[in-house]
């Protein structure tokens, strides 16, 4: 069609044909690729070392701890501290179950004297020997302290001989037979106030001579 015939028909109110359309380039097996997506380079993970945080790209970082950080933000503490803190715990314990310990024991004596007590108060009674005329006083020593007890001149003669003994119980001395001395011994010992031996020389035991005067300031 010539220019002159185009711009007539322009005049007349034809427009001019769309140009034909191009169609896509065929791959190689002369097919137009329907249905595969055209090829995209891969994604690259904003980290250095590509992949998941904490792999090769965060090693060339900051070294992580193996355990991994604490979720409570808290610092950790160092091992010599730690330690420490467990080596005073279990002196604490340990300090504590001996304080049970001395405790238990301690109840536990004071139980065993009460039963001993009331075992002697037993055995002694209707079996001390002490005479409420007697005049002469018979000094000895006991619990530290100088003690005497009234007796008649022959049971002075028979106390140091040893065939009597005295025994105190509840605040009071008891003068009694050796045999009953001797039961007292094995029931509570410390309860024995006065045992003589016979065949002991007369110097160890100074107050057996009734004209041994004591000051009375010296009596308890």
């Amino acid at each position: 069609m010539t220019d002159s015939l185009r711009d007539q028909l322009l005049t007349l109110g034809f427009k001019s044909a769309p140009a034909p359309e191009r169609k896509p380039a065929t791959g190689k097996s002369g097919h137009q690729g329907q249905g595969r997506p055209p090829h995209k380079p891969p994604h690259k993970s904003p980290h250095k070392g590509g992949g998941r945080p904490g792999g090769q790209g965060a090693a060339a970082g900051k070294p992580q701890d193996a355990r991994g950080p604490r979720r409570d933000g808290a610092a950790r503490k160092p091992a010599s501290e730690m330690d420490l803190g467990k080596a005073w715990a279990l002196r604490a314990n340990q300090e504590k179950q001996e304080r049970i310990e001395t405790e238990r024991l301690k109840q536990e004596e004071a139980r065993l004297r009460r039963e001993a007590k009331a075992k002697l108060e037993t055995l002694l009674q209707g079996k001390a020997l002490n005479d409420a005329s007697a005049e002469i006083a018979r000094h000895f020593e006991y619990g530290g302290k100088i003690k005497r007890i009234y007796v008649t001149e022959a049971q002075l003669k028979a106390l140091n001989a040893g065939g009597l003994g005295v025994v105190q119980l509840n605040g009071r001395y008891l003068l009694v037979d050796a045999a009953v001395l001797a039961e007292t011994e094995q029931v509570f010992a410390p309860a024995v106030a006065l045992k003589v031996d016979p065949s002991a020389p007369a110097q160890d035991d100074p107050y057996a001579d009734p004209r041994y005067q004591v000051p009375d300031d010296l009596v308890w």
